[in-house]
């Protein structure tokens, strides 16, 4: 039962690895601070569930869900790229609201405030992962290859313009490179992952409702990209095993389950302000929080 447990939080760990870095090279190395990452996670939970409940592969399924939200994240982009600062952060912030309504109140699509239930286990050249060992596996195999190619993304010369373009767009767009095209290219990136994520997450719970991309996990995506450190892919990774391990150990005290929710809320609001406070760039962060 306790390693099933395990197994359990080490699914999880790898799917919030893989959204936490996708959110950083948008907010960490391109500057985008994009408050609706949690928005588009969902977009890919529900795309991949829809799909796979009406007959469509996994695979041509994952694939989708991972397009689905990078549309959609550029969308957001060709929306918000004449705004910059807390303007930005308040757009995005209003469209992941605008996900969440759709995710609600399109019923005939969502199911509502109900939810997808019975969304299946991937199946992948005929075998199905029905047990934890396996979609652990699988998991993590999307994980690395999702790091690996954020990781090779930000450093390479594109990345490098990337990080220009943050540090000052007007000097950027006076060296004749394109500010928006940029942006486009990084959110959809960015959000490709973040698809990808939510695809994970579907088939792994298998259900979904609205609740589950809302600010709850917003609040812990960014968590996390603030303790690691803002353009950081190495400590995103390790505060995402911090903040997701952390918490639980609350489990295992003598609280009860009515404030044990709001406790969790508190512990990273704490995490939060001891950062800001002491350690502004996080535990590995290039740049400062601004």
């Amino acid at each position: 039962m306790f390693l099933s447990y395990c197994i359990h939080l080490a699914i999880l760990i790898t799917i919030y690895i893989i959204l936490s870095v996708s959110l950083n090279a948008a907010v960490g190395y391109t500057g985008l601070v994009n408050f609706g990452q949690i928005g588009l996670y969902g977009v890919g939970a529900y795309t991949s569930a829809i799909l796979t409940m009406h007959g469509v592969p996994f695979g041509m399924a994952f694939g989708a869900a991972g397009l689905a939200a990078a549309l959609a994240g550029v969308a957001i982009v060709l929306l918000t790229h004449r705004l910059e600062g807390e303007y930005l952060a308040l757009a995005t912030l209003g469209l992941g609201f605008v996900a969440y309504a759709v995710f609600l109140n399109w019923q005939s699509l969502t199911n509502g405030a109900l939810g997808i239930a019975g969304i299946s286990r991937p199946i992948i050249f005929g075998w199905q992962l029905t047990t934890l060992p396996e979609y652990l596996f699988f998991s993590t195999a999307v994980c690395v290859v999702a790091v690996s190619i954020v990781y090779f993304f930000v450093h390479s010369r594109f990345g490098i313009a990337l990080q220009a373009l943050r540090d000052d767009e007007l000097y950027f767009a006076s060296l004749g490179k394109n500010p928006l095209f940029h942006k486009i290219a990084s959110m959809f990136v960015s959000a490709f992952l973040a698809g990808i994520a939510g695809s994970l997450y579907a088939h792994y719970i298998s259900f979904i409702d609205p609740t589950s991309f809302f600010l709850d996990g917003l609040i812990i995506v960014f968590s996390i990209i603030i303790l690691g450190g803002l353009a950081s892919i190495r400590g995103t990774v390790a505060a995402t095993f911090i903040l997701i391990l952390l918490p639980e150990l609350l489990r295992f005290t003598p609280i009860s389950s009515d404030i044990l929710g709001p406790l969790r809320q508190i512990l990273y609001a704490v995490i939060l302000l001891m950062v800001l406070i002491w350690r502004p760039r996080g535990l590995w962060g290039k740049i400062d929080l601004r």
